[in-house]
């Protein structure tokens, strides 16, 4: 079965967030109890054609700001040979890593280096299948060695990725207002019209969508670190109730039936 259409009928969900009044979450559960898991180095076709084996890693990483890479630069510099294929390209003469190497500028936003690569044109931080040290991102792989997940070793787009987090102000009538959170699918669209030039994308495709667990309880860690604890415990439920409900909305068009 092809990519499917992104236009589905959803079932969401709104709650007020446990530990912060001022904050509504909405939450698509079609997404959240879909069967998606990350096929990378399993499947994936990559983004793009000329980079087959780079799978998302062909464009580098966007920083989500001057925090997110503060963090990321701390665990660059516990990187070494062995899990780095390209650390070389981040060194200066005098052998020492420059964040000026690793890093740079495009269209005025900062972001992972793209270089040259075995498997295509790709981050700075991707490892091609022949490197010796291991298939896949440096960073990732720290975070195996280090024994800690890979939220903490890479860049904020990379771990949540297929997840988007949105946010908008909104003014009720009676004219309060709240910040609402919005937790759901990164389909194509939320990589802005270019999204739509990509040759491949995993999280609407039938190739992806064979996790053994729902994507709210695989990718736990990683709505615990959008939500919060308290938030991510009241959306888990609601998962849990929607499966059992077996309704037609709880079902992402692209994943199989659950028994």
């Amino acid at each position: 079965m092809p990519e499917v259409d992104p236009v589905f009928p959803r079932a969401w969900l709104e709650f007020a967030d446990p530990a912060d009044a001022g904050q509504v979450y909405r939450c698509d559960l079609t997404w959240l109890t879909s069967s998606w898991t990350c096929i990378f180095g399993n499947g994936c076709q990559g983004i793009y054609e000329t980079s087959p084996d780079a799978g998302c890693c062909a464009l580098g990483a966007h920083f989500s700001g001057d925090e997110d890479e503060e963090r990321v630069a701390t665990w660059v510099e516990r990187l070494d040979d062995d899990l780095w294929e390209k650390r070389d390209l981040a060194l200066t003469g005098k052998g020492k890593l420059s964040r000026k190497r690793w890093t740079e500028v495009e269209d005025g936003d900062r972001k992972t280096r793209t270089v040259d690569s075995p498997d295509g044109r790709a981050c700075i931080f991707h490892n091609s299948r022949g490197f010796a040290g291991g298939y896949g991102c440096a960073l990732h792989a720290l975070a195996l060695r280090e024994g800690v997940h890979f939220v903490e070793t890479k860049p904020d787009v990379c771990w949540q990725l297929p997840i988007r987090r949105t946010f908008r102000d909104v003014e009720r009538a009676d004219g309060t207002s709240y910040q609402e959170i919005s937790i759901g699918e990164y389909e194509r669209s939320g990589w802005g019209p270019g999204g739509h030039d990509l040759d491949w994308y995993c999280s609407g495709n039938t190739e992806a969508h064979v996790g053994a667990e729902p994507v709210y309880l695989s990718n736990a860690t990683e709505l615990i670190a959008l939500m919060g604890q308290p938030a991510y415990d009241v959306l888990a439920a609601a998962c849990e109730r929607q499966l059992r409900s077996r309704s037609a909305l709880a079902l992402h068009p692209a994943s199989p039936p659950r028994t």
